[in-house]
């Protein structure tokens, strides 16, 4: 654990947390009695959060044939598991707070990580739909929590970004003495988060495993990765897209077996499900 990172976490008098209601609906899931009616009254005593499920679950993503009227129905419909991401995902938008420029980019391009994750791990079958979708939403939660400790050496880490065009961890370098990966993988453990989740934040740059690490974390980093490049080509959460990523040539492509024509088939998907939803998810 990087000494400076702790010091910086623990003196921060306005660390964001994780809302309550996000906390409890993971705990009754987590409990095996959970029921449909409870699920439903504990989201709805946030109505931000119960407006914001209800909205993403008529999305064109979840492919629901009718609309879907009550958070009851909606949790029958989804399942539990989906049910969690949509309210950690709608919940975990208060984090992106103050709601600026740099916010909106941000909390655009971890959503649609999101999406795309669930995407990938659907097709590839490399991971579980719902974990590739939270290490997705999360996997840039480091940036806002940089952003919320000092916004003025956050901007000064993207100045650096656009004005010499290089990526954010080249010019995160030059001014901190840890990393947005270091920084999220803490938080997510702060909020108590599977170890998957952590390590999958934390290694989603680099992807530096041995043979003896675990099969279903490095899946999982690989397919967080392949996520996160999806968005940097199309240039979701960025001013400019970055086409000459190669999605199935880079690391995480060649960790999955990705073909040329199923990274691009995959691409596709995603683009029109993140084109026809977007101001669901990002509004």
């Amino acid at each position: 654990m990087n000494k400076e990172l702790e010091t910086a976490i623990m003196t921060a008098a306005d660390l964001p947390t994780i809302p309550i209601v996000a906390i409890k609906v993971m705990q009754l899931i987590e409990s095996d009695t959970a029921t449909a009616e409870e699920l439903a009254k504990i989201v709805s005593s946030d109505p931000a959060v119960a407006a914001r499920v209800l909205k993403i679950s008529n999305s064109s993503f979840y492919g629901c044939r009718r609309q879907i009227q009550t958070l009851s129905s909606a949790i029958v419909i989804l399942g539990f598991s989906t049910l969690r991401s949509l309210v950690v995902a709608a919940s975990v938008k208060q984090v992106y707070k103050p709601y600026g420029l740099t916010e909106k980019m941000l909390w655009e391009h971890s959503f649609a990580a999101g999406l795309a994750a669930r995407i990938i791990a659907s097709r590839t079958r490399a991971a579980n739909e719902e974990e590739a979708f939270l290490a997705g939403l999360f996997h840039d939660i480091g940036k806002i929590i940089m952003n919320t400790l000092d916004r003025d050496k956050f901007q000064e880490v993207m100045q650096h970004c656009y004005n010499e065009g290089i990526t954010f961890g080249q010019a995160e370098r030059g001014i901190y003495p840890f990393t947005h990966d270091e920084v999220g993988a803490y938080v997510i453990k702060k909020w108590n988060f599977p170890e998957i989740l952590t390590s999958a934040i934390l290694q989603h740059h680099n992807l530096d495993f041995t043979e003896l690490d675990d099969p279903a974390v490095v899946n999982l980093t690989a397919v967080t990765s392949l996520a996160d490049q999806f968005c940097l080509k199309l240039g979701i959460g960025i001013r400019e897209p970055r086409e000459d990523v190669d999605l199935a040539g880079s690391k995480a492509g060649q960790m999955l077996n990705l073909s040329e024509d199923k990274a691009e088939e995959m691409l596709e998907i995603f683009d029109k499900a993140f084109g026809e939803d977007k101001a669901l998810f990002t509004s």
